[in-house]
């Protein structure tokens, strides 16, 4: 499938537009409390506060998979209203900022509120990329298009009440997208009760070794957390003195992203770690620098140019892994979680280290120390996980495949018709019923045999059965 053809399908613009609102929501929501806390509080309060919201919404991620698992669709729809309505409120409650204590309770709710939030739209996103070859620059694009929402909103809104109001809409249109989004998936099953929020990954397998691979990038993304936290913070107390920084360095941000997601797919992501390492050695240059007295325009460029490879590196890494597990909710959004985790964790640490004079050196062992570590868990990580082998033969044209796939499955000739439209096209049961002109009934019957003989249970299991069919030949 050609690159082209993935961004124009309806489901890839569904996640890209899902992902790049979240992220713009995100990002904004975590812009304005900052804002609104250092009217009352100094800088470093103000910095530790806004990394413990972080950690709050890191919670949020956590619990979304054990709120939802159990939840039939019209309650997880229920759900989702109710967040993205007390995500509206509590905006609304910053944006009145009454004091230190009331906008920092509120904040943590409304983070809270956005890591639920954000975990599903992870989900989604998940079984909306269908297409793994262009996983990374879907991301990319998505955290681009978030930037460059929030670069536009910091620039051409300058009323508080706006802004607010201008979040408050965003989360509605979330909402929208998401109730859409989860419509598309449902497409995939003939159950109209069962929701992919709640659903197993049946191509994952549960295995000790997975998990021990989950667990080492849940512990890399912290350990690179703690190194591109720093320079946020720095860049975060730079802002909250009142000298201001300009917007038009953010825009390295989405820059830096769609580079990151166009370099991460080449070769099926074969060098994507390898780019990241340099990106990160990159970083621990720069706070080395810092710490020594360089100028803080290095610092920020650094942070604008590597946070966007960063974001793509975790995400891209914890949606690739989703497909070797069973349980997609748990941990398509983990990269976020475990990035917030680390803000939470290291804030008190870096903030100390930022604002002491006597801390250079300390500071700059430190960073060291944690490249090492990040180096050694980053090989583990490597052999864990299975590699790509080099000896990739190149893939079946389409047609060919799905003919050999029919042929091994030994489809009637109906079946390979209701086969075809199965994975060729978007369109719901009735649709598909209608189109070959058959009862309802009868498309089920067709389709349930189609998945007795290909061993899967979902529309989307048989996808990634004809994906993979096309890769190893």
């Amino acid at each position: 499938m050609t690159l082209i053809k993935v961004f124009t399908k309806q489901k890839s613009i569904y996640a890209i537009l899902l992902l790049a609102t979240f992220t713009f929501l995100f990002l904004g929501a975590e812009y304005m409390y900052v804002n609104m806390l250092s009217l009352t509080a100094e800088e470093e309060k103000t910095v530790i506060a806004q990394n413990y919201a972080l950690g709050v919404s890191a919670v949020g991620f956590f619990l979304y998979p054990l709120l939802y698992r159990a939840m039939k669709k019209r309650k997880q729809i229920a759900v989702l209203t109710f967040l993205a309505f007390a995500v509206t409120v509590c905006v609304f409650l910053i944006q009145k900022h009454i004091s230190y204590l009331s906008t920092l309770l509120v904040g943590m709710a409304l983070f809270l509120f956005l890591g639920l939030l954000g975990s599903a739209i992870h989900c989604l996103f998940f079984y909306l990329a269908a297409d793994r070859d262009y996983l990374a620059r879907m991301v990319g694009v998505s955290y681009a298009f978030g930037i460059f929402l929030q670069f536009l909103n910091n620039n051409l809104v300058k009323q508080q009440v706006a802004e607010a109001a201008i979040l408050s809409l965003f989360s509605l249109a979330m909402l929208a997208l998401l109730l859409k989004a989860e419509k598309l998936c449902c497409r995939e099953t003939a159950d109209a009760e069962e929701s992919p929020l709640s659903a197993k990954n049946e191509n994952g397998k549960a295995t000790r070794k997975m998990t021990a691979a989950g667990g080492l990038l849940a512990l890399l993304v912290i350990l690179m957390a703690c190194i591109f936290s720093t320079l946020d913070n720095a860049v975060t107390m730079h802002h909250v003195t009142g000298i201001s920084i300009g917007q038009w360095p953010r825009l390295l941000l989405a820059v830096s992203g769609l580079a990151a997601g166009f370099l991460y797919d080449i070769r099926d992501r074969k060098y994507m770690t390898l780019i990241m390492y340099c990106v990160l050695l990159m970083s621990v240059i720069c706070v080395v620098v810092l710490k020594m007295g360089g100028p803080f325009l290095i610092g920020l460029i650094v942070f604008y140019l590597s946070a966007g490879f960063f974001f793509v590196f975790f995400t891209t890494s914890f949606l690739d892994f989703v497909s070797r597990t069973q349980i997609p909710a748990l941990w398509a959004g983990m990269g976020r979680a475990m990035n917030n985790v680390s803000a939470a964790l290291f804030t008190n640490v870096s903030v100390a280290l930022l604002v002491s004079d006597n801390s250079g050196m300390l500071a700059i062992i430190l960073a060291l120390v944690l490249f090492v570590a990040i180096s050694v868990v980053l090989f583990l990580y490597t052999e864990w996980m299975p590699t790509v082998p080099t000896d990739i033969p190149a893939p079946l044209d389409p047609q060919e495949a799905f003919h050999i796939l029919s042929e091994t499955l030994f489809l009637t000739p109906r079946e390979v018709e209701v086969f075809d439209k199965l994975i060729h096209s978007e369109e719901s049961i009735q649709e598909i019923a209608d189109s070959l002109f058959l009862s309802r009934r009868t498309c089920q019957r067709y389709i349930a045999s189609i998945y007795e003989k290909a061993g899967v249970k979902s529309r989307m299991g048989l996808y990634q059965l004809y994906t993979e069919k096309q890769r190893r030949q």
